[in-house]
This record gives C-alpha cells, structure tokens and sequence, in this order.
C-alpha cells in the first residue's frame, strides 16, 4: 500500500544493537550521518537490548513519525512485535549478519543507501507475510530440531570465546547426529526418520519448508557450517512444500530445538505453524534496487 510522505520535520526514533554483526559506533555515526543528509531529525537513538524497545504508547506519546531499526534479525523481531498496533511505519535497515528482513524490503544494499532513497518518493509500505505460532510472530523464519543446537556455537564465535566455540562445535556435532530428529506431519512431506533441521521460511503464496539431512560425522560437521552462516541452502535436504498451515512432531517425544528470528525458543515434541500478515507497516524501498 501506498502512504503519504513523512514530514521531515516529524520525529524519527533509531533502535541500534551494538552487538549485531555490522552495527559499531562508526557504522552508526554514518547512518545518523545519512539521516540527516536525506533531511530527517532522529530525534533519539535507542540502544537495544540496553534500553528496551520502544512500545505503541510511547511512540504515540512522543510524536513519532518513523521508527527505524538497526541491527540483526533478532533485534528486528523484538522491535517490530513491541511495536505491534502502531499505525506509523518501520523503517528496516541491515545491521546484523543476515539481514534477511531488510533484504526483503529494499534488497542487498547497505543502511546509508537505503536512508538516501526516502525523500525521492511519498514512501510506501507493506505488510508482508509472517509465520505465527503459539511463540508468536516470525519475520524471517523457522528452524527446528537437534540442529539449532549451532545457535549456541554462533554465540560463542560472536562472543569470540574461541575454547567455548570449540568445545561447542563438537557437542553440537554429535548432537545434531544423534538427538531425536524432527519430521514433517504432512502428507507425503519428506522421510519418516526425519531430518537434524527443518526449515520454514514465509513467502508471498505460503510457508516453504525443507528438511536437512547428513549421512555421517563430517557431514554434520559441514552442515553445522552452514547452519553457522544461516546459509541452509548449501547442505544436502529435502523440498518438503509449501503449506498455508504445517505442524512439525518429534516422533521421540522430546521437546525439539526451536529457533524463530535466529532467537531461541522452547519447543515442545509438536509445533504448529500458519502463515499470517504482519501486524505493522514496514517501509520497502525495492522499486530503487537495482
């Protein structure tokens, strides 16, 4: 949907993450820098998860007129769902590893580049598709089982505790080979003995779903890797659909591993998922790219 253009004198609030993957305090003054030059006040920057993420009332109360977040996709869902109900729109900008919520709103480019391209069109808007669960909302994503165990490794190379993120490495290989895996409830919907990893990603048409699979140690190893970099697409798996509704069992029993956003969540041994409509405005700039 198309919106009129924000009033460059009304009050932007930034929601940064300092320990996102490409958000240090140069990268900042640089967006600020860019705001400024593309003619909007940021009139407070809100550094996550120090100060909590800004809330309806709040921004109500203050006068804001865009709300803009950088940082990572776990950032990104922690403003957007407290934001929920806000009739103002969010302004996603990349500053974390994968960035795949900016990407899908103005494509492969860097913040600065995206902030340059708001005054030269009344802005517009979309509310994409989302998946919902009884965890709530996800913008980008949905990984479950024994492969989510990577998350922690991801955090310890982050933190660059390199003994943690060794000794993780080799727990979450063995982990991911031997824990109980995660199957597919749908009909004719990948192998029964089910895969280390599913993945649910939203698209326009429906959730799309793939299950990860190796056949040994080293091909945990590689696929751990891959889980690393979030690029799933590398490892050996199954295209198990795309579904308006699907439902993930661990046939063991066993609460499965379950990360939405990149964040951790607690899984139970079924998870249900639906594709849904996110609850906010978020800025796209895609008509530019390219």
């Amino acid at each position: 949907m198309a919106h009129a253009p924000i009033d460059h004198r009304g009050k932007v609030w930034l929601v940064c993450n300092r320990a996102s993957g490409s958000n240090d305090d140069a990268a900042l003054e640089e967006l600020l820098a860019a705001f400024a030059q593309a003619g909007f006040a940021v009139d407070r920057v809100i550094r996550f998860p120090d100060e909590p993420a800004p809330r309806r009332d709040d921004m109500d109360a203050a006068g804001v007129g865009l709300l803009s977040v950088f940082g990572g996709d776990g950032t990104t869902h922690s403003v957007v769902t407290s934001a929920c109900g806000w009739e103002g729109p969010i302004l996603v900008l990349p500053g974390g590893t994968m960035n795949l919520l900016a990407k899908r709103m103005h494509g492969d480019v860097p913040a600065p580049e995206i902030v340059a391209r708001l005054p030269r069109a009344p802005l517009r808007t979309e509310r994409p598709t989302v998946i919902r669960s009884r965890h709530g909302v996800g913008l980008t994503g949905a990984l479950a089982g024994p492969g989510t165990i990577w998350n922690e490794v991801r955090e310890a190379m982050r933190a660059s505790k390199i003994l943690e993120f060794v000794a993780t490495a080799g727990q979450a290989i063995t982990h991911s080979a031997t824990a109980p895996k995660v199957t597919c409830a749908e009909v004719d919907c990948g192998r029964e003995d089910g895969y280390a990893a599913i993945t649910i990603t939203p698209e326009e048409d429906g959730l799309y779903a793939n299950g990860y699979y190796a056949e040994s140690l080293a091909d945990y190893a590689g696929q751990g890797i891959a889980l690393l970099n979030r690029d799933f697409r590398k490892g050996p798996h199954d295209e198990l659909g795309h579904h308006r509704r699907l439902r993930l069992v661990c046939p063991a029993g066993e609460p499965m591993g379950l990360l939405i956003d990149g964040e951790p969540f607690d899984g139970a041994a079924e998870e249900e998922f639906e594709i849904g409509t996110c609850d906010v405005d978020l800025v796209t700039t895609k008509e530019f790219d390219g």
